[in-house]
């Protein structure tokens, strides 16, 4: 499952999830949110401040989603993973704290904590990969690190690597995204 960013689409990372993960299939739903034209996955009130209540109903929306999705093309629940960018990253990471039976794995690029559930999951079959930039503008380090420890608490196995960059997405991100993923399936 391929989740874009904020002005993204379904097709935006076609190529990138191909890239990734060549042997795929490729589930990759729009945003149904507009903020100012621009497809999102969930409402926020300001930069980096969610709008929770939209976000809990559109996670819940979107995980029904997926499992109608993976039932109705056959795909083996174990296998289903995630690959999310920007604000596809926030709802995936939301996804896995509210409706943690929908993804086996996730990759993460530039998320953040989108909000802290009132029960903690269980994640210990739940591995994770967060790429972030050290000179993200829109994600500090210190907020990616609240992340990891969240997702760890509730037993997630957490890769996190920091690049040398901002809050867009980098080769580096990419080909070593790739690698963790395929390590999955040694």
């Amino acid at each position: 499952m391929l989740l874009h960013g904020t002005g993204g689409n379904e097709r935006d990372l076609i190529p990138l999830g191909r890239e990734i993960d060549p042997g795929a299939s490729l589930l990759s739903p729009r945003g149904k949110v507009l903020e100012n034209g621009m497809p999102r996955f969930f409402r926020r009130l300001a930069e980096g401040v969610f709008d929770v209540e939209d976000l809990t109903k559109r996670t819940h929306e979107l995980a029904d989603f997926a499992i109608a999705a993976t039932q109705r093309y056959k795909i083996d629940m174990k296998k289903h993973r995630c690959r999310r960018l920007f604000n596809g990253a926030n709802i995936a990471a939301s996804i896995l704290l509210l409706r943690p039976e929908t993804l086996s794995a996730a990759i993460l690029f530039r998320a953040m904590v989108p909000l802290v559930p009132e029960t903690q999951p269980n994640l210990s079959s739940v591995r994770v990969w967060i790429g972030a930039g050290t000179f993200d503008p829109i994600v500090p380090a210190s907020e990616t690190k609240r992340l990891e420890e969240l997702l760890r608490g509730a037993g997630a196995d957490v890769a996190i690597r920091f690049f040398q960059g901002g809050h867009e997405l980098t080769r580096d991100d990419i080909d070593v995204a790739h690698e963790w993923l395929m390590s999955l399936n040694d």
